[in-house]
């Protein structure tokens, strides 16, 4: 679905990483470790598009990024969903309305009151909020409309930085319970996250490869790839 081909990435001469190669293939899923700036949220834009590399290859769902125009990013990115780390929503529009706008931008019809939303919101255990306005929503009520905006689209691929960041370890275990069902539904996961407790607690539910970005390679479980 993505694929990683010796890939360098760098900022302002400052390179992050290089020789990087990985696949993620349909179904698999992933957490992406590593210390702060050593460059996972620039490798998940990479994944989908939001950054080309400087040297290599990135290949998503077959196309290469550098050959494909603004159009095809546009449509490929449908197929991925994206929680970020900041949880960005319009305060002046509805939950309802923030879930939608993905829709919105990409001209498909909304689902609005649709059994759709409806058994997403109940999904992710926000149906009693859905009017509610965004500053009204607690951190863990954000995190996981984050990942119903992600899922509205329905990708193959979700893409989730630091998704329990700012969350209690409770809400974090729903969080990741999320994904690991999303995971079980054949979607691809990847998690970009510090946190190696919760990276524990999915191996009794998951097989997942846990990757890291260290001296500027990205290795897999200690080893390079």
């Amino acid at each position: 679905m993505i694929e990683f081909d010796t890939v360098a990435h760098s900022y302002s001469g400052g390179e992050l990483f290089n020789e990087v190669s990985l696949r993620l293939a349909p179904g698999s899923f992933h957490f992406l470790t590593g210390p702060s700036g050593s460059g996972k949220t620039t490798f998940l834009k990479l994944c989908y598009g939001a950054l080309v590399p400087t040297a290599g290859f990135v290949r998503v769902f077959g196309d290469d990024v550098r050959q494909m125009s603004r159009d095809d990013i546009a449509i490929a990115r449908r197929r991925v969903g994206v929680v970020h780390q900041d949880c960005q929503f319009l305060d002046h529009l509805s939950l309802r309305e923030n879930l939608l706008l993905p829709l919105t931008v990409s001209g498909l019809e909304a689902v609005d009151d649709d059994a759709n939303l409806k058994e997403l919101m109940g999904w992710v255990g926000l149906t009693s909020r859905i009017d509610a306005m965004p500053p009204e929503l607690s951190g863990g009520e954000r995190q996981r409309a984050a990942l119903a905006r992600a899922l509205i689209m329905s990708p193959d691929v979700i893409l989730a930085d630091e998704p329990t960041g700012n969350v209690d370890w409770e809400m974090s275990q729903r969080l990741l319970s999320l994904l690991i069902e999303l995971n079980k539904m054949g979607k691809t996961i990847m998690i970009a996250t510090h946190d190696l407790g919760l990276i524990r607690a999915a191996k009794n539910h998951v097989q997942a490869r846990v990757l890291r970005i260290s001296g500027r390679r990205l290795q897999l479980a200690g080893a390079d790839l």
